[in-house]
């Protein structure tokens, strides 16, 4: 079966509209040949004359009065979708967006997120849900409008991503630690007993790989899939945890923080989205709302 050319239907629009070959062809900057080769077409497809000479002029069939307001609300549909995007107001919107976060960035981040979008758009409402894994299924699917995280080798190239903001690593032990006075050494630093956080369940990490520049290994005793879970047991015990400094600020309240006595990479923070949302007014305003809270 040959597909219809709706090409007819905005040229069918025009001749009902008109009522006149001649006029439709000037509207359409078609010639008046061109247009009664249309006409033919449409009476072919459609297998009624639709337009018939009446003295001088031409009147519609009762087929042709049938279709009209149908025809000419399907152009203007069609107009629609084809149009750009109107500018978006906040004000008007109502939708509900997800997040996927980790647990640093929903505690130091979501309250001031939250303000801005109740501010701006009322009737938006978020959704954060854990970053467990660097799978970007749900965003594929579009279970999830944007996440967070560090992109990588790992990360999935088909995604648009943008810098939120660049962190570093610090040490973190709880208010009266042995390591919360003095000079923290890397020798200092290894030789006491240390959390790890791998959502992926390693059994070593950046840290490690500092420390063995220095000949040094370190005594890991526990591991975590998130930061908020590791600094819990950091002010219950002696252990030591290794975090981002901006995205655990508020997980922090009470401990003691000190630089890492280290060669460490920084690490950028960004936001994903799937790239058929990246053109859609609401998401692009979400995206700027992100970025500008965390900037």
């Amino acid at each position: 079966m040959n597909a219809p050319d709706l090409n007819l239907l905005i040229t069918l629009d025009v001749l009902l509209s008109e009522g006149s070959v001649a006029r439709a062809a000037t509207r359409l900057g078609l010639s008046p040949s061109a247009m009664s080769r249309a006409l033919a077409r449409l009476r072919e497809t459609t297998g009624d004359p639709l337009l018939v000479r009446a003295g001088r002029g031409l009147v519609p069939t009762p087929r042709a009065l049938e279709l009209r307001d149908r025809v000419s609300y399907l152009v203007q549909e069609a107009e629609a979708v084809l149009r750009p995007a109107e500018v978006l107001d906040p004000g008007q919107l109502r939708r509900t967006f997800t997040l996927r976060n980790t647990d640093g960035f929903v505690e130091t981040f979501a309250a001031a997120l939250l303000a801005r979008i109740a501010e701006e758009a009322p009737d938006v409402r978020l959704r954060f849900v854990q970053k467990a894994d660097k799978d970007s299924t749900l965003l594929r699917e579009g279970r999830v409008d944007l996440e967070t995280g560090v992109v990588d080798d790992s990360t999935d190239p088909t995604l648009h991503s943008r810098i939120l903001f660049r962190d570093q690593w610090i040490g973190v032990v709880r208010e009266g630690h042995p390591l919360s006075s003095g000079k923290v050494s890397a020798k200092r630093f290894a030789s006491g007993q240390h959390i790890l956080v791998s959502r992926r369940g390693r059994s070593s990490g950046p840290v490690d790989e500092a420390l063995l520049a220095f000949g040094l290994t370190r005594d890991i005793v526990t591991s975590f899939g998130g930061f908020s879970a590791a600094l819990t047991l950091v002010r219950e015990s002696d252990l030591i945890a290794t975090v981002p400094e901006r995205h655990t600020s508020k997980l922090r309240t009470g401990l003691f923080s000190f630089a890492l006595p280290l060669r460490m990479p920084d690490i950028s923070v960004s936001m994903l989205w799937h790239p058929r949302m990246d053109a859609d007014p609401a998401h692009r305003w979400l995206r700027n709302c992100v970025r500008e809270v965390c900037a």
